[in-house]
């Protein structure tokens, strides 16, 4: 028990040091945020939108930049944290194979890498609703940062589950932008605003919904927060599976008595 437990603490600290390190995630995290959220609001037109909520049942009114704001503050979210996570695993997953082959464990090696992406995750969370709120008025902070925090959580579980898998870094960037612009575009109410068929099953569903009536409505809608929560738990489940497969060992472990055999044979 002891041992799963310092192996978890020296390997959530490597992750954290690990995505601290990556220049280019911590300068998408401070400032590519607070960019896409400024672009929404100086592009987009102030005249009001309606659209239908369904977290809340009913239609919203608000402006379409100020609706802007909080989608693209979603896709950036979604972007860095999915970046973060995916390259974090996806360098590290020759170390990470080595260290298995040297009897490390392997649960306490992914329940770390997933602490790590829930600390990003938050720390992006509430830095990007400190943003949103001083550049629009914001009905519910709270459940705004959680719904933020739950994008950040669904698409860190994708950056895992790509890393795991994937063969190489082009193929994991590809994914993780075109799955973040066909999500976020989806659910975009100003460009679409009759809901589409079929976009309540996309990754970002339930954390759009769920910032949405946060930022313009008094109504708390908690069955949509817990859909990012559900999504988190399944890409971990299947990080967990690549990972158990990617770091598997090929080599087969010659007993005594297969020794005794092949000494007979020879």
């Amino acid at each position: 028990m002891t041992f799963h437990r310092d192996a978890f603490t020296q390997m959530l600290r490597c992750t954290l040091l690990g995505h601290l390190r990556s220049r280019m995630a911590v300068l998408l995290a401070v400032a590519f945020v607070p960019a896409w959220i400024v672009v929404a609001r100086l592009c987009a037109s102030e005249r009001a939108v309606r659209f239908s909520l369904s977290s809340v049942g009913a239609d919203v009114r608000a402006p379409a930049n100020d609706v802007g704001q909080v989608v693209n503050a979603l896709a950036a979210v979604t972007l860095v944290t999915g970046f973060s996570s995916f390259m974090e695993t996806f360098k590290a997953r020759e170390m990470d194979r080595r260290l298995v082959l040297a009897g490390y464990p392997r649960l306490p090696m992914l329940l770390a890498k997933v602490t790590a992406v829930a600390v990003v995750a938050t720390l992006i969370a509430v830095y990007t609703t400190a943003v949103l709120g001083s550049s629009l008025p914001v009905e519910q902070s709270g459940p705004l940062a959680l719904a933020v925090l739950g994008a950040g959580l669904v698409y860190g579980g994708i950056g895992l589950l790509l890393g795991s898998s994937v063969r190489g870094e082009l193929e994991g960037f590809f994914l993780v932008i075109m799955l973040s612009l066909v999500d976020t575009g989806l659910q975009n109410p100003v460009l679409n605003v009759a809901e589409v068929a079929g976009s309540s099953a996309l990754p970002l569903y339930g954390a759009c919904q769920f910032a949405l009536a946060a930022a313009f409505t008094s109504v708390t809608s908690w069955s949509h927060g817990l859909l990012p929560l559900a999504w988190a738990a399944s890409t971990g489940a299947l990080a967990l599976l690549a990972f158990r497969v990617r770091t598997r060992s090929h080599c087969r472990i010659v007993t005594d008595a297969d020794a005794d055999a092949d000494t007979v044979r020879g």
